[in-house]
């Protein structure tokens, strides 16, 4: 179980920071951070750290598709952490 958070913690820090960079790359014109590799390390268990990102740095929330695609990995996410949850019982 120690591992399992331990995961979880670096790949949503890894991810604030990626999206931080990606950040910091959008204003100076510079080469980003594609979508596609935020997007799979939210779907990988940085959805938090990309989300806080996100409100933080006020980054991809105004970007309609973005905003979208991540909606749809969070719920997932949230359903199978329900599901989980429910089949433990």
């Amino acid at each position: 179980m120690e591992v399992l958070l331990l995961y979880f913690l670096f790949i949503n820090i890894l991810v604030f920071i990626f999206a931080g960079y990606d950040k910091s790359q959008a204003r100076k014109n510079n080469r980003r951070v594609p979508e596609k590799t935020l997007f799979l390390m939210a779907l990988t268990g940085g959805s938090p750290g990309l989300l806080t990102a996100m409100l933080l740095f006020r980054h991809k929330t105004s970007k309609t598709s973005f905003i979208v695609k991540f909606a749809v990995i969070l719920l997932i996410q949230v359903a199978l952490i329900l599901a989980y949850v429910n089949y433990k019982k």
